[in-house]
Formats: structure tokens, C-alpha cells, sequence
């Protein structure tokens, strides 16, 4: 599985957002600077959350984005779905629609599992969860094993 530098923007914008909730609309421009994102570049993916209802904008001077939701009920695999489409693919298929024959025929399951296991990681902690410094108690003895830390 490979995280997009697009995915990972848009955690990083959708974040920004929920730490500032409550107050003004926050232009694009204010996420960008604070979280050292190309402008250009995460207009796009404002774009894309909007239109998967992550986040609402207003024009104007006034004007800007905010969360469309409460962070506690967006989840990573929702912003992560809004801006790169399914969570894990292979050669840009879902693995339900793969099929093999022979030898490889065990890959299938293979495929499913990791699929189910990032969806279970990804859709199990909310915005607000990071947004609190409280990730969920299995993803964080995930990252306390000294190999998740390891390059092999």
C-alpha cells in the first residue's frame, strides 16, 4: 500500500480544518502555509472534498472552507476515498474483481486481507481522534512495535 503525497495532503488539510472548527471559513491559502502544502495543489483537493462532502466553502472576502461534518464522524478512509478513489487496488482494480488461476490462485485472499486490515486501521480512526492526539488503542500498539518502525 503506498500513501499518495494527494491522500496525504488532504489528511493534512482536513486536519487544519478540524483544529480551527468553530471559528471563520479558513481560506486555502491559510491551510497551505500552516501545513507547508503547494497551493495550487491542494485547491484541487479542496475541490474533491467538497464535492465528496468532507468539506463546505464560501466565497467571498469572507470566504473559505470548513469541515461539512463533525471531525468525530470523518474518517482517514473518507478523506483518503475523497481525493484517491478505493483504499487498496491492485494494478488499479478492487481485489473483488480480480480472479487467478493456477499457482495463484491463493494471491486473492491475500489481496482481501491487507484490504481489510488498511479499512479496519484507516476507517477506525476519525479527524477528531488525530485532531486530539487520541488515536485508537490498536493503532497506536501498531506503531509502539519497533519493526512497524523498521525499513527492511
Amino acid at each position: 500500500m503506498r500513501i499518495s503525497a494527494r491522500a496525504d495532503y488532504a489528511v493534512r488539510a482536513v486536519l487544519e480544518l478540524a483544529v480551527r472548527q468553530g471559528g471563520d471559513p479558513v481560506k486555502a491559502e491559510t491551510v497551505a502555509a500552516a501545513q507547508d502544502i503547494p497551493h495550487k495543489f491542494l485547491e484541487g483537493i479542496l475541490g474533491d472534498l467538497r464535492r465528496a462532502g468532507v468539506v463546505d466553502s464560501r466565497r467571498g472576502g469572507g470566504g473559505g472552507y470548513r469541515l461539512a461534518r463533525d471531525p468525530a464522524s470523518i474518517t482517514v478512509a473518507d478523506v483518503i476515498r475523497a481525493v484517491d478513489g478505493p483504499i487498496v487496488s491492485v494494478r488499479g482494480e478492487r481485489p473483488t474483481g480480480l480472479s487467478y488461476t493456477g499457482s495463484a490462485q491463493p494471491l486473492l485472499p491475500l489481496w482481501i486481507a491487507l484490504r481489510a486490515n488498511v479499512r479496519r486501521i484507516l476507517e477506525g480512526v476519525t479527524v477528531a481522534d488525530i485532531a486530539a492526539d487520541a488515536l485508537p488503542d490498536p493503532v497506536k500498539e501498531l506503531a509502539a512495535e519497533p519493526a512497524a518502525w523498521e525499513n527492511p
